[in-house]
């Protein structure tokens, strides 16, 4: 989206009509219409009645998060074991009380919620697709765990946005959660191919967050070419299912041939496509001559992103790449693969 027609025209427009930047703090001199009407845009995407825009999706995480513990005296965090680190630095700036459950253990989570005062505030987070595994959470027994133990739910639809649900609304459109979850953080740096961060929620907990969280009340807010480009690609992903069915369609594919190769795909239920490779200097390797030797872009992924021992190629195909790619780029792989000396299966250094 960041290349599509509609927001290239949008950003230059707004670029013509009010320059590069924005001036400064949104509370100061930083805020225009763009920022209140994309905030407006980003609410009825996620059914809320409100949303807050900042400069990252790292940051909207932090500031949320870490908020969040100062305006809930008490609050108990339980977090997902694999949460993004934006997420992991909130809480624990926030300083309060906190436990991590195993990774989509829901049975891990409710001993550690069932041995939690009862009387206390308490918040569950989690992200919607893992983006180093491609798995994703169950949102529904997530939902159930919080209002059986009267939790707070703060989803981080990062790698979701734009890309699930009939309108784009993530994973919890999708799964039919959406009005059940109280605070849904997303980004406008990936799908939507601009920049920005955000959450949506209740007008009265995400004033909350505008009034308290440094991260949005002291920094220079997105420029008005940005957030006129990131509404442009909300309404227009918003409108556009088939952009979303194209997507899976080329990552299931993609899984297949890499399949039919022999190459070891992680399992994955989401778009994005690991290969195991299980060595960091391999995995460096194989990504390096991808990219000199055939034009082909793929991330390295190593620790600490991930485990030692998991380091792998994350592949994240777009509605856009066609067969002759995919022909191109499995043919590439097949070649490398061998070259490299890597085993086929298990994915470790011969």
């Amino acid at each position: 989206m960041g290349q599509h027609p509609a927001v290239v025209e949008a950003m230059e427009k707004a670029l013509h009509e009010v320059g590069a930047g924005s001036g400064g703090t949104r509370n100061i001199s930083g805020n225009t219409h763009y920022h209140t009407e994309l905030e407006a845009e980003l609410a009825s995407l996620h059914g809320k009645t409100a949303a807050l825009l900042f400069t990252s999706g790292y940051v909207s995480n932090e500031a949320t998060l870490e908020t969040l513990q100062k305006i809930l005296p008490g609050l108990i965090t339980f977090s997902d074991a694999l949460n993004h680190a934006s997420m992991i630095a909130g809480i624990r700036h926030g300083g309060g009380e906190k436990h991590v459950f195993r990774h989509n253990d829901l049975e891990h989570l409710e001993s550690l919620l069932r041995a939690a005062p009862s009387a206390a505030p308490k918040l569950i987070a989690f992200e919607s697709v893992y983006s180093m595994d491609g798995d994703i959470a169950d949102l529904k027994g997530l939902v159930a765990l919080a209002k059986r133990y009267n939790c707070l739910t703060y989803l981080d639809e990062v790698h979701a946005v734009g890309m699930y649900g009939r309108r784009g609304g993530g994973v919890a459109e999708r799964d039919g959660v959406m009005d059940q979850i109280d605070i849904i953080e997303g980004t406008l740096g990936k799908a939507f191919g601009v920049m920005g961060g955000y959450i949506t929620g209740d007008a009265v907990l995400i004033d909350a967050i505008r009034s308290y969280a440094h991260g949005f009340i002291f920094t220079t807010s997105l420029p008005p070419v940005l957030t006129a480009g990131a509404l442009a690609s909300v309404r227009y992903l918003k409108e556009h299912d088939e952009v979303r069915q194209a997507h899976q369609e080329r990552a299931a594919t993609l899984k297949r041939r890499f399949a039919e190769i022999g190459l070891p795909v992680m399992p994955s239920v989401s778009h994005i496509v690991p290969v195991l490779v299980g060595d960091p200097v391999h995995t460096k390797l194989v990504s390096d001559m991808l990219l000199n030797d055939y034009g082909v872009y793929v991330q390295p992924i190593n620790y600490p992103t991930v485990p030692k021992g998991t380091e792998r190629l994350r592949f994240t195909p777009t509605p856009f790449h066609d067969d002759r790619m995919f022909d191109h780029l499995v043919k590439a792989m097949d070649t490398l693969w061998s070259h490299c000396n890597v085993k086929r299966l298990g994915g470790v250094a011969a």
